[in-house]
């Protein structure tokens, strides 16, 4: 079994959010979800995670502005996903330091390179 992730879901749609964070628990990873930025920027005062599945749509501001400030913030550079219905910000996203654009609704392959890239990343750290 893949070592258990730290993982942070920021998403306002309360289904997709939750239903993501349940999958990803299921599976053993330890899973906070923040419905907005600020919400977000609350949760990792007091958890690190390896993995942010972040929304770029967010009532509060904009994902792109979120990932910038949890870089600034954490000790530790954790894999940033941008999971959106905005294909055309791929390079939007790539330019903000996302690790990855998928579009919504997530499939499973995505979710796992996504998981193998922060066990990657935790596993070095670790060295």
């Amino acid at each position: 079994m893949p070592r258990p992730l730290k993982v942070l879901v920021v998403d306002d749609y309360h289904d997709v959010g939750d239903s993501c964070a349940e999958l990803l628990r299921l599976h053993g990873h330890d899973v906070r979800v923040a419905r907005c930025c600020a919400e977000a920027v609350a949760v990792v005062g007091s958890f690190a995670p390896d993995l942010v599945l972040l929304d770029i749509g967010l009532p509060d501001g904009s994902g792109y502005e979120l990932a910038g400030r949890l870089l600034a913030v954490l000790s530790r550079r954790p894999v940033l996903v941008a999971v959106t219905g905005f294909g055309h910000y791929e390079g939007r996203s790539r330019d903000a330091g996302f690790d990855f654009h998928f579009l919504k609704p997530l499939a499973p392959q995505q979710l796992t390179a996504a998981m193998d890239a922060a066990t990657h990343a935790a596993d070095e750290g670790d060295r």
